[in-house]
């Protein structure tokens, strides 16, 4: 059973800056596409950000040029840089590690970390 830990939330004021760790111990990361997902209090879940085993990334747009998502599959880990952070942005951020194969989907998450924005 694979697991996904995240780290680097924390309280920041608005137009902080933080970055997000997730670091997978399953197998293959590399071919895993990795995502970022947030939820705030009575909102649903909502996708961030994502990126490809090549590479490819896609944003949502309330975060586009404000987030920047990486990985690193020598220590198979993916990062959010998250910038310019505004009051809205408070939720928690989960890691999501996914895979499909000729038997099924590969589905991970992790416990989440928490950002709030506040002054």
């Amino acid at each position: 059973q694979g697991q996904l830990v995240e780290s680097g939330g924390g309280l920041v004021q608005p137009g902080g800056s933080l970055r997000l760790s997730c670091t997978a111990s399953f197998s293959i990361f590399s071919i895993y596409t990795m995502s970022w997902y947030r939820q705030a209090p009575g909102k649903q879940r909502e996708l961030v950000a994502s990126i490809t085993s090549s590479g490819s990334t896609n944003y949502a747009d309330s975060v586009k040029g404000r987030f920047t998502i990486s990985r690193d599959n020598t220590k198979n880990t993916v990062y959010l840089q998250v910038n310019s952070l505004k009051p809205e942005d408070t939720a928690r951020y989960y890691c999501n590690g996914q895979r499909f194969t000729t038997v099924g989907e590969y589905n991970y998450w992790g416990q989440g970390t928490q950002v709030t924005v506040s002054s």
